[in-house]
């Protein structure tokens, strides 16, 4: 195919496209009635982090979407952002900024190709059915020849997926990897079956958490599409806000995002309600793929022993099982998750610089890192929940 044919575009905001023409690209495996295989890179959920001001005007996230398009047909996109700070990606990138601008050179901004504040794993380049490395490339060619013209530091595409990984390395980007904790569906049948399969230690302490976590005197939900209601994200805003506060010092979403999802939305997510005295006074919210559930925020207004496990990785797993779903990905970092049975998995990023020498001091770490995050992969595996073929290890 000519790559002559192909014009990429810029737009700085998804206004300027249609949600069926995006999405044509985005999310091509709806047109079966199913679901996408995640919502995040689907029109409506970026849009959302537009209008409710999430991203954009001052929040160091300025929508740069790339396009694609042969003979006036959309045939590729990407969400794509100008990046004036390194906060959150969950790809850390801190210490090659310092270094950067320690050296005398400019870092930011950068090019950012993202599901702005999730880490979960998903297409970064939105490609239409058919035109599979064609789109990769012109995307690719466009984000490189944008940052080079205009004199940016670098291009990163964060919680691609494996295959793009590898094509975007063979196209001459640097490959990363990182890991995560998710937890597989080994075909269980309930909660039960997901326990059997545990060492007998492992086994008898998630039991006793879940005893712990529903002895905080009240009751847990889980509310999807019109069981959900305005007065529930009041409720979670409180604990979003108390979450996002400690971890990050000012939450990333706004008030606004909640609503509007709440009314574009409302099928692609579940939320996990702990209400006492008819109060809600926690919550873990996820967000609902073809085959994965996405957990992404949780926050409470009470304490009380291992609701938070409860909410977020238990009641993850009976969902994810009662919905047939393949896999729970329970977001960035933490090892504690080991021992709930979610198992390290590699993540990837792909990324280009633009200083030849700075690149290849890059790569050099990068190709360590590599090797320093397989060994723990191995290593944590081999510590998991999960029964092994030598009985007394099973104890």
């Amino acid at each position: 195919m000519d790559q002559a044919q192909i014009e990429v575009r810029v737009l700085g905001s998804l206004s300027q496209i249609s949600a069926a023409e995006w999405d044509s690209c985005a999310c091509p495996e709806v047109a079966d009635g199913g679901r996408p295989l995640d919502p995040f890179t689907t029109h409506r959920f970026l849009l959302a982090l537009e209008h409710s001001g999430s991203v954009g005007r001052g929040t160091g996230w300025q929508p740069q979407y790339l396009t694609a398009y042969l003979d006036g047909m959309l045939i590729a996109a990407a969400p794509m952002y100008a990046k004036s700070h390194s906060r959150g990606e969950y790809i850390f990138d801190h210490n090659w900024a310092h270094a950067y601008e320690g050296a005398g050179g400019r870092y930011y901004p950068k090019l950012q190709i993202a599901v702005p504040f999730t880490p979960a794993t998903g297409r970064r380049f939105l490609v239409r059915p058919g035109y599979d490395s064609v789109g990769m490339s012109a995307l690719v060619q466009g984000a490189v020849q944008l940052a080079a013209d205009n004199q940016v530091s670098s291009v990163h595409a964060t919680f691609c997926t494996e295959a793009e990984a590898l094509a975007g390395e063979q196209m001459g980007l640097m490959l990363r990897q990182s890991q995560q904790f998710h937890w597989l569906n080994d075909e269980y049948q309930d909660f039960d079956g997901f326990l059997a399969a545990l060492s007998s230690r492992k086994r008898k302490n998630i039991r006793k958490e879940r005893a712990q976590a529903i002895d905080f005197g009240g009751e847990i939900r889980t509310l999807t599409g019109y069981d959900l209601r305005p007065e529930h994200w009041d409720a979670f805003w409180q604990f979003y806000q108390d979450t996002g506060s400690r971890k990050w010092g000012v939450p990333y979403l706004t008030r606004q995002f909640f609503d509007i999802a709440h009314e574009t939305m409302a099928d692609d997510m579940a939320l996990v309600l702990a209400e006492r005295d008819g109060y809600p006074i926690a919550g873990a919210l996820n967000f609902i793929g073809r085959e994965t559930l996405f957990g992404r925020y949780w926050g409470c207004t009470e304490h009380h022993a291992c609701l938070h496990f409860e909410l977020c990785y238990y009641r993850a797993i009976d969902f994810a099982i009662a919905e047939g779903l393949a896999r729970v990905e329970a977001g960035a970092q933490g090892e504690h998750k080991l021992a709930r049975g979610y198992l390290p998995t590699r993540t990837h990023s792909l990324h280009w610089v633009n200083d030849p020498g700075f690149a290849d001091a890059i790569k050099k770490y990068l190709d360590a890192e590599a090797h320093a995050v397989g060994e723990e992969i191995e290593i944590l595996t081999d510590y998991g929940p999960f029964r092994k073929s030598n009985p007394e290890e099973q104890q």
